[in-house]
């Protein structure tokens, strides 16, 4: 048999895989290792062909608006490059697009790429999608999270969450794997889905095999249409019955704090609600710690034939699938923002809504983000509302005045003009992108967020004066963490710390995994006591670090989590610990570093310390105060 020509060859890669089109025809202009060539042409195509007989049977559940608009979108999607599909919670969009996109034709010479904001969502949605499509997780169905990736060459469908996607551009610029990508949840405007959708803007004229579909609630679509050259939009109508509204503004009084006022106001509502006819209660808090102190109230209240379960990203996966199991009994559900849009929790019929959530804001004056508690928009507030009236009439109490409520902003701040932009800015300049006053953000940021982005980019030696990226600054994009925490590990290698500095940062990046119940903050303090070290609250974590990897070594899984309760530590989040102590210790050997056998001396550790925190050095001015940079008087923080 002949071997087939080059143009021949040429005419085959049309029917690979899109991530070997360009490598391939690179290939053939060298006119270079014809059999290696043939080869990988031969089994880019095999795999086309398998992944073409992968494709599960396809059905849509009658009950969701968004299937009986499915042979629109099918058309919609094959017509068009962006496509914007808007509707209220309940229409079925998020589970049903990307079937809908398998029966246009997508997922066969690349992955259909399914984002969303929160990991919790993402597992979910992959495992719903798996189910209805009757195959496994990990298979045609995948999902890939930080820690964690169940996805394989055979997956047709991968849903991440947008942080995954934005880091696979490091990688892979044009995201050439995908031939399909859905930006779920666009309307929540967090900084990854504006950068990504800037992003996407960019590159879809050289990717005209890229299609874009993009959901939104009802929520300021027609910027999503007119950011994407007039775009289609379809708009489904959610699956709802009418929504009773009730305001009932607490009765403040001088002696009563926030918090108790509003976990007294939960209680008697739910006495109230009692009394109404069956269904489950939704109720928004704004953190963790609010969560547990409202659940320890509601019990201790004695909430007869109620059944109290949290949900936040947090939590871990066998308690977050709880809350969408059958039950008997009336539920409690205590949530963050998580079930504000990111997941549909079944049966509720009551959502009792403070009106506050924890919102990630960069102050200009600390140069820190924090995480003030601050009253939610008009749109956040309706898609609480939203929650509830989904199997049946709903009411929701607003635990604040109607007037309130109309004077409140309409949308919620995109997050891109509440935080620092360093590392938006790093990535741009690694990538190439341009000016980023140029670059096609939804939302244009000020220039005084720019420059604070570029200052603090200075700060850490990432660029030069003249804004260009540095060889550092090009090692610190590589990190998938706070540039100031990237920065102390590259300093850490060259001062001979980075074993040291590895179990800081990875510390530092995850949520403190010591816990403090509010019953046992005494017992908490004396048992974590025993890794304090009077010279560094950082040296505490290694001390920690050494304790438990000793304990884990040794002892089985049942016995290392029983450690972790005697010892007031979240096993969950020793595991995120070492996982991320893991994943940082990859990139820092990829990047030639190495970690001494020998222990590093305080001096060593807290020099590569200070080299990503050069702002907030201080100067002590009392006997309990000191001098911070910008002329800010600082004190210790009482836990020290």
């Amino acid at each position: 048999m002949p071997r087939p020509s080059y143009q021949e060859l040429e005419d085959q890669i049309g029917e690979c895989m899109l991530a070997d089109r360009f490598r391939m025809r690179r290939e053939i202009k060298k006119k270079k290792a014809r059999d290696k060539l043939e080869g990988a042409i031969k089994r880019s195509r095999q795999l086309v062909s398998e992944r073409l007989g992968k494709i599960p049977q396809i059905s849509y559940p009658e009950a969701l608006p968004v299937s009986h608009s499915a042979p629109e979108l099918i058309k919609a999607i094959q017509e068009n490059q962006v496509v914007i599909v808007a509707g209220e919670t309940g229409s079925g969009k998020t589970t049903q697009l990307p079937k809908i996109c398998l029966e246009a034709g997508r997922g066969v010479f690349g992955l259909i790429g399914h984002t969303q904001p929160r990991r919790v969502a993402a597992r979910t949605i992959a495992h719903r999608l798996a189910e209805e499509l009757n195959v496994s997780v990990g298979d045609q169905v995948g999902f890939q999270v930080r820690f964690e990736d169940l996805s394989k060459p055979s997956t047709l469908i991968k849903v991440m969450t947008d942080g995954v996607l934005l880091a696979e551009t490091q990688d892979d610029r044009f995201l050439e794997q995908y031939d399909t990508i859905i930006i779920d949840e666009a309307h929540e405007r967090s900084l990854n889905i504006d950068f990504l959708l800037g992003y996407l803007k960019q590159i879809l004229p050289k990717r005209p095999d890229l299609r874009l579909v993009i959901t939104s609630a009802t929520i300021d679509v027609d910027r999503f249409s007119s950011h994407f050259n007039s775009a289609p939009v379809f708009e489904v109508s959610g699956r709802t019955f009418p929504v009773d509204v009730q305001y009932r503004p607490l009765e403040d009084t001088l002696s009563d704090d926030q918090d108790d006022l509003t976990t007294r106001a939960i209680i008697n509502t739910l006495a109230e609600i009692d009394s109404l006819p069956d269904g489950d209660v939704l109720i928004f808090l704004p953190g963790e710690r609010e969560i547990r102190e409202t659940a320890r109230e509601i019990k201790r209240k004695g909430a007869a034939g109620f059944e109290v379960l949290p949900l936040y990203s947090r939590l871990s996966i066998s308690d977050q699938n709880r809350v969408f199991e059958e039950h008997k009994n009336r539920r409690i559900i205590l949530a963050t923002n998580v079930a504000e849009t990111s997941l549909t929790v079944p049966g509720v019929k009551y959502v009792i809504d403070p009106g506050v959530a924890r919102i990630s804001r960069y102050s200009f004056r600390s140069k820190v983000q924090q995480l003030p508690i601050e009253a939610v928009s008009q749109a956040s507030a309706n898609q609480r509302k939203g929650r509830c009236g989904r199997v049946s009439e709903g009411v929701c109490f607003r635990l604040y005045s109607e007037d309130d409520f109309l004077a409140r902003q309409e949308f919620t701040e995109p997050e891109i003009l509440r935080t620092n932009l360093a590392s938006v800015i790093l990535q741009m300049l690694q990538l190439r992108l341009g000016e980023i006053d140029r670059f096609p953000f939804l939302e244009q940021p000020s220039p005084k967020q720019i420059n604070d982005g570029f200052a603090l980019l200075f700060e850490l030696g990432a660029v030069d004066k003249a804004r260009r990226i540095s060889r550092l600054g090009k090692q610190l994009a590589r990190f998938p963490i706070d540039l100031r925490f990237a920065r102390m590990l590259v300093a850490a290698d060259q001062m001979g710390s980075l074993a040291e500095m590895l179990i800081i940062t990875s510390a530092l990046t995850i949520q403190d995994p010591r816990e403090r119940p509010f019953d046992h903050q005494q017992a908490a303090d004396e048992v974590h006591k025993q890794n304090w070290d009077e010279r560094s609250d950082f040296l505490a974590f290694v001390s920690l670090w050494r304790d438990f990897e000793e304990k884990r070594q040794a002892l089985g899984q049942g016995q290392l989590r029983k450690y972790c309760r005697q010892n007031f530590l979240s096993y969950k989040r020793m595991r995120e610990w070492r996982e991320m102590h893991r994943q940082l210790l990859l990139i820092c050997k990829k990047q030639g570093f190495r970690e001494r056998k020998k222990q590093a001396d305080y001096g060593s550790v807290h020099r590569a310390l200070l080299t990503g925190l050069l702002g907030h050095i201080a100067v002590k001015a009392g006997d309990h105060d000191y001098q911070g940079a910008r002329n800010r008087r600082q004190f210790i923080f009482p836990g020290s």
